[in-house]
Order: structure tokens, then sequence, then C-alpha cells
């Protein structure tokens, strides 16, 4: 059975601090399917709102009782993120990955009612299986949401229209939809037509803008990995615009992150290339690592960094 798989020596759990609370993510690495993987870019999500969240648009006051769908939620863990801070959020997935997606949203809701039972700023988290462009799946979920979240959710070109009209589906005129893509899936760089395909869709059809690095955790961040906060144009002038850039959002300490004309990210003038030209930069840290004492983040991204090193090497 299922749930006899998930419990398994093989699988794992990821331990995560959000928000004051300790959560933990059961995983499992030897599924078939990449939703069944806590990927970082949900954790910059977390990360972000937690920065973020005491005053302005993302502060509970604001979010209390807002209505919250996560795309592609796998673990769970984003969905937590916007639970936290008030929202009642469904996270949404394929069939094959609800059992794990549940056994997540169940543990972790217990654990944050035994340790806060009095509080009143955690909203409410559900699970429910929908396939994008499904009809059926998108009305049973009852739009429109004034948040639509997803994290590491494009990773093959033949999904990126189905996702989009799923998102335009469940989308209102005030509807925030906040996206974490990450260039690097696992142990792969991300095709860059990929990407590139999935930025002209949205500037079509949104109004997108890219948070720069100065908004997101001084800790839970990474060159690789960006976060789009993007809202609806009015339906005339959607899928008109053919060559328009992403906005930058102004942050106070005037630090910003533009996306360069080559495809590659450009932060704090510094260029990084996104089909993997990181070598140097690589051999920088490793340099650096010695008798250095990691936290779990750092030592999540340079094992992908490692590996990203090592995918080219040929042994004779």
């Amino acid at each position: 059975m299922e749930a006899d798989r998930l419990n398994s020596p093989n699988t794992s759990a990821v331990l995560f601090e959000a928000l004051g609370h300790q959560l933990q993510f059961s995983q499992d690495p030897n599924s078939k399917h990449l939703g069944t993987t806590v990927w970082d870019a949900s954790m910059v999500l977390v990360k972000f709102l937690e920065k973020n969240c005491r005053k302005g648009r993302f502060s509970p006051s604001k979010l209390k009782g807002k209505r919250v769908i996560e795309l592609g939620a796998g673990c769970g863990v984003a969905g937590f993120g916007m639970a936290l801070l008030g929202c009642d959020v469904i996270s949404t997935d394929q069939t094959e990955v609800l059992p794990l997606l549940m056994r997540n949203v169940e543990r972790n809701t217990s654990r944050i009612l035994q340790t806060a039972p009095d509080s009143d700023s955690f909203g409410s988290i559900q699970v429910a299986e929908l396939n994008w462009g499904d009809e059926d799946h998108i009305r049973a979920v009852e739009p429109p949401f004034d948040y639509i979240i997803g994290t590491d959710v494009v990773y093959a070109e033949h999904l990126l229209e189905p996702l989009l009209q799923t998102i335009l589906a469940l989308s209102g005129p005030r509807t925030t939809i906040l996206k974490t893509y990450g260039l690097q899936l696992g142990y792969e760089l991300r095709s860059t037509n990929v990407h590139d395909r999935m930025l002209d869709l949205w500037k079509r059809n949104f109004e997108v803008k890219s948070l720069p690095k100065a908004k997101m955790h001084s800790e839970y961040q990474h060159p690789s990995i960006q976060l789009f906060m993007m809202t609806l144009k009015p339906s005339d002038s959607r899928g008109n615009e053919t060559g328009s850039h992403v906005e930058e959002v102004k942050s106070e300490e005037t630090e910003q992150t533009s996306e360069a004309n080559d495809g590659s990210i450009c932060v704090d003038d510094e260029v990084y290339d996104c089909e993997g030209d990181q070598t140097e930069e690589a051999s920088r840290l490793v340099i650096n690592l010695q008798g250095k004492n990691l936290s779990d983040w750092e030592m999540r991204r340079y094992g992908a960094m490692a590996a990203r090193l090592l995918r080219d090497v040929k042994i004779t």
C-alpha cells in the first residue's frame, strides 16, 4: 500500500523552522514523482513571507481569512507559510502525490495546534487533487482566490500552457500570484528554453514583478532562485505584449534583482549564467568551506552545486 511505502526506512524528513514553528515534512527520495521532494524554492518563499510579515500586505492582519490555492504543492511547505499567517489554504497536486501531501498537512497542523492551542493566527490548510487544465477539478475548489502560489512547478514546456490556463481560471480581478522559480531542479539545470517561454507567457498575461534580493531572507536565497509577484492584466491587453521586461520591485535598501538579456540572472551587478557557467564561483565556495560549520540550507545549496559540477565529469 502507498501508506506503507511512505513509512518505509527510505523515506526521509526535512525539519524546517517557519514563523516560530518547528515543522517536519516527509519526502520520498525514491519516488518517481518530482512532487515528493522538498525543493529549496519552497523554503525561499516561506522565509520571504517570514521576513515581510511584520507590516504591509503580508502581515497577518492583512492576510487573515484570505483564500489561497497552492499549485503543485508537493510536500506542502509553501502552503504552510500562508496558513501560518492566517490564510485558508487549499494545497493541490496530482493524485499520486496526495498521500504524502496529506500526511504532511495532518502532521504539521497537529503540531501547530498542540504547541499554540489558543492562537488564532493559524488559518487552515486542506488538500485537493487538481490536474492543470481539468475543468472539473478547477470548479471543485471554487475560484476565484485571493492568492495563487507555486514553487518550482514548471520543469517541462508542455506544462506551461495548462498551467497558464489554470491560473487564469482560478484568478479574479484582484488575485495576486506568487511564484518561486529555481533555475536548477534537483541535480540538473532547467532548460533555458522553458524559462524563457514561461516568462514570455507570464508577461503577456500578467503584470510581473521580480522581487529583489533585499526583500528575501538573508540566509534563504540563492542567485538561481527567483521570486515573482504577478497580477492579471486587463483582459483586452492579454497576449498582445511582445517585448516587455519584468518589472523590478524597488527595495528600501536599493538592492535589486533584474533579468539580464542573455538569459542570465543579475544580482547586485553580479551576473550568474543560467546555463551553469558557475565553475569559478563554485571553486571559490569550495575553498571557503574548509573548516566551516554549515547550516542545513548551506549544505543543500553546496550539495546541489557539487552535483552540477559532477554531472559533466566522465570517469574512464
